[in-house]
C-alpha cells in the first residue's frame, strides 16, 4: 500500500484505517509466500446515483509483481464480494496520470462513466 500512498507514513496510516473501518473500509490481499503481493481498500455503500455499490479506494500490486495476473486475481474476488453482497455497480475513480491502471480497468471490462472534480480546501 505504501506504494500506493507513499505520502502516508506507517502510524498515519494504521490510525487511518483504523478510523476508516469505522466507517466501513475494508482491507483485502492476495498473498504469495507469507507475502503480500496486491491490496484492495473498499468500502459498500449506497447512493441514489448508483444504488448499492461497491467502491474501490485503493488498489495495488507490488511493482516487482506486476503482469503476473495477481491484480486480475483480487479484482476478480472483489467482483465476486460486491455480487454476494447484493452491490448493484463496482466503481472507483483513477488518477489521470496512472496510464497502466487505465489498461488494467479497461482490460477488466470497465468503462469511463464520469469526469471525478476537486478541489483543495
Amino acid at each position: 500500500m505504501s506504494q500506493l500512498r507513499p505520502h502516508l507514513k506507517q502510524a498515519k496510516f494504521i490510525e487511518q484505517v483504523r478510523y476508516q473501518m469505522k466507517e466501513g473500509y475494508q482491507l483485502a490481499f492476495l498473498e504469495l509466500e507469507g507475502q503480500a503481493v496486491a491490496v484492495a481498500g473498499f468500502r459498500i455503500s449506497t447512493c441514489l446515483a448508483s444504488g448499492k455499490f461497491l467502491y474501490i479506494d485503493d488498489l495495488i500490486v507490488d511493482e516487482l509483481k506486476r503482469s503476473q495476473g495477481y491484480g486480475q486475481q483480487l479484482f476478480q474476488w472483489l467482483i465476486e464480494y460486491a455480487k454476494n453482497h447484493d452491490c448493484e455497480h463496482l466503481s472507483l475513480d483513477s488518477g489521470v496520470q496512472r496510464f497502466a491502471a487505465h489498461r488494467f480497468y479497461l482490460m477488466e471490462r470497465m468503462n469511463i462513466t464520469s469526469h471525478h472534480f476537486g478541489i483543495q480546501l
